[in-house]
C-alpha cells in the first residue's frame, strides 16, 4: 500500500513507532555499498511491504542520484518523508547513519591511541592493499553502469587527464561534466509521469530552504566565532564537500585527500587509506569517511588531555555539516519530485557527472596503487602539468602480494568486502614480519 499523496501529507497507515523497527533494521545491516543499501531499502519497504509503488521508488532513486550526498540516506529519507513527513524522514535517515556514526567514532578513537603500534601497523598493510582493489572494482561497476556512449567514454577521459595530469579542483570537473550533459546530452523531451503531479508551494519549498539552511549555516557561523580554529576549517571544509560530493565517496575520495593532506595536513594518504578501510566495514553510507578525517584532524589538533573530547567534537561537527545538507535537499526537493525527474536537462547533466565520476574513480584508482604500492612518490611540475611519479627502488612487494590476492577473492571469486578486508588483515601481519 502507499501510505501518502503526491505532496507527502501523511494518510493512515503504520504509525511512526511502528515503523521505526524496520528504519533500525536497514541501518544496522546497511553493509556492502549503495548499491546493496538501495537494494536493502527496496526489498523492505517496495517487495515486503508496499509502502513505496515500483514507480514511486524508481523516481525517488532518480531525484536522489541527482543530488549531492549519498544516494542511499537520501532514498531511505524520502521513504520516510513520504509516510510520516519530516518527522519520518528524520528518523528513516537519521537511523540510516546513526550505526555507522558510533562505529566509526569508536574506530577512530581507537586508531589515534593505538594506530602506531606494529601490529596496527601490520593490520593495514593488508587494509591498504585491499582497499585498492575495492576502489578499481568500484570503478568497473561504475564504468559499466555510466558509459554507454562515445561521448560519455570521452568526458570520463578528460576528467581523468583533467585530474591527473592538470590537477583540476574536483568541483570544477563536476560543474563542467553537468554543463555538458546538459548541453550535448538532452533530447529535449520531457517524460510523462504516471499521474499528475500534485502543485507543489513555492512558498513551502522556500521556508524548508530558510530553515534547514539555517540549521546548516547558523552553527558553521558560530564556529568560526566561538570554537577552536580546527573546528571551524573542519566545518567549513566538509561543508564545501557536501555540495560537491556527486557520484559518492569514491568520486570525491582523491579531492578529500588531496585537501587534507596535502592542503590541511590533517593526516597522511595512509591513513586516509586506513579510513575507507574501516568505512567499508562498518554499516552506513561510506561517506562516513569524512567523520574519521573530522575526529583525527581535530584530536591532533588538541591541548594535552583533551585529544578524546576534541575529536568528538570534530567527529560531531563533520556529521552535522555532511547530512544535514542531505536533510535540506531531500525535504525541499521531494514535493517536485515528479516534476524533476522527468526533467530531461536534469536527467542529462547527471549522464554527464556520471560519465565523469568514472575518470574521476579512475585517477584515484592511480593515486592509491602508487601510494600503496610505493614508498616513495614524488610530484613532477613542467607548467600546467602536475605528475606524480614513484621511486622505482621503492616498490613494496608485500603490498602488491596481497593486492593480488585482494583482486582474486574480489574480482575473480566474488567474495564479500568484510571477508576480504579480513584475509588480507592477516596476510598484511604475516608478511610484516618478513
Amino acid at each position: 500500500m502507499t501510505v501518502a499523496p503526491v505532496d507527502g501529507r501523511p494518510l493512515p497507515g503504520p504509525s511512526l513507532r511502528d515503523v521505526l523497527p524496520v528504519w533500525w533494521r536497514i541501518g544496522l545491516l546497511s553493509f556492502g555499498g549503495p548499491a546493496a543499501q538501495i537494494a536493502l531499502i527496496h526489498r523492505e519497504v517496495v517487495e515486503a511491504r508496499g509502502w513505496l509503488s515500483e514507480r514511486r521508488f524508481l523516481d525517488a532513486l532518480s531525484f536522489c542520484m541527482l543530488l549531492p550526498g549519498p544516494e542511499a540516506m537520501q532514498l531511505a529519507t524520502y521513504a520516510g518523508w513520504r509516510m510520516h513527513g519530516v518527522r519520518g524522514g528524520l528518523v528513516a535517515g537519521g537511523l540510516f547513519v546513526l550505526p555507522g556514526a558510533v562505529v566509526i567514532a569508536v574506530l577512530a578513537g581507537l586508531y589515534a591511541r593505538l594506530g602506531d603500534l606494529p601490529l596496527v601497523q601490520a593490520l593495514f598493510l593488508g587494509v591498504k592493499a585491499a582497499v585498492l582493489v575495492i576502489v578499481v572494482e568500484a570503478l568497473l561497476r561504475v564504468a559499466r553502469r555510466a558509459l554507454a556512449g562515445p561521448e560519455a567514454w570521452v568526458l570520463a577521459g578528460a576528467a581523468f587527464a583533467a585530474l591527473l595530469v592538470f590537477a583540476v579542483p574536483y568541483p570544477l570537473v563536476v560543474a563542467a561534466a553537468a554543463l555538458w550533459g546538459w548541453l550535448r546530452l538532452r533530447d529535449g523531451r520531457a517524460e510523462e509521469p504516471d499521474s499528475a503531479p500534485a502543485p507543489a508551494s513555492t512558498a513551502s519549498t522556500l521556508r524548508t530552504v530558510a530553515v534547514w539552511g539555517a540549521l546548516w549555516l547558523v552553527p558553521l557561523s558560530l564556529l568560526h566565532v566561538a570554537a577552536p580554529a580546527v573546528l571551524a576549517e573542519v566545518g567549513r571544509f566538509f561543508s564545501v564537500l557536501a555540495v560537491v560530493t556527486f557520484g559518492g565517496a569514491y568520486a570525491v575520495l582523491a579531492y578529500m585527500t588531496q585537501e587534507a593532506v596535502a592542503g590541511q595536513g590533517w593526516l597522511t594518504t595512509g591513513e586516509m587509506m586506513d579510513a575507507l578501510g574501516l568505512a567499508e566495514t562498518t554499516p552506513g553510507p561510506l561517506i562516513l569517511v569524512t567523520q574519521f578525517v573530522g575526529f583525527l584532524a581535530a584530536e591532533r589538533a588538541a591541548p594535552a588531555g583533551l585529544g578524546l573530547a576534541w575529536g568528538l567534537a570534530g567527529a560531531a561537527v563533520t556529521l552535522w555539516v555532511t547530512f544535514v545538507p542531505c536533510f535540506l535537499f531531500v525535504f525541499a526537493g521531494a514535493p517536485w519530485i515528479e516534476r524533476l525527474s522527468a526533467r530531461p536537462g536534469l536527467r542529462a547533466a547527471l549522464a554527464g557527472v556520471s560519465a565523469a565520476v568514472v575518470g574521476v574513480i579512475a585517477n584515484l584508482s592511480v593515486w592509491f596503487g602508487l601510494h600503496v604500492l610505493f614508498a616513495t612518490v614524488a610530484s613532477w611540475e613542467a607548467g600546467p602539468v602536475r605528475l606524480a611519479l614513484p621511486e622505482v627502488t621503492s616498490f613494496d612487494w608485500r603490498s602488491a602480494a596481497i593486492a593480488t590476492g585482494a583482486a582474486v577473492l574480489l574480482l575473480g571469486l566474488g567474495r564479500g568486502i568484510p571477508l576480504t578486508l579480513a584475509l588480507c588483515s592477516a596476510a598484511g601481519v604475516l608478511l610484516a614480519a618478513v
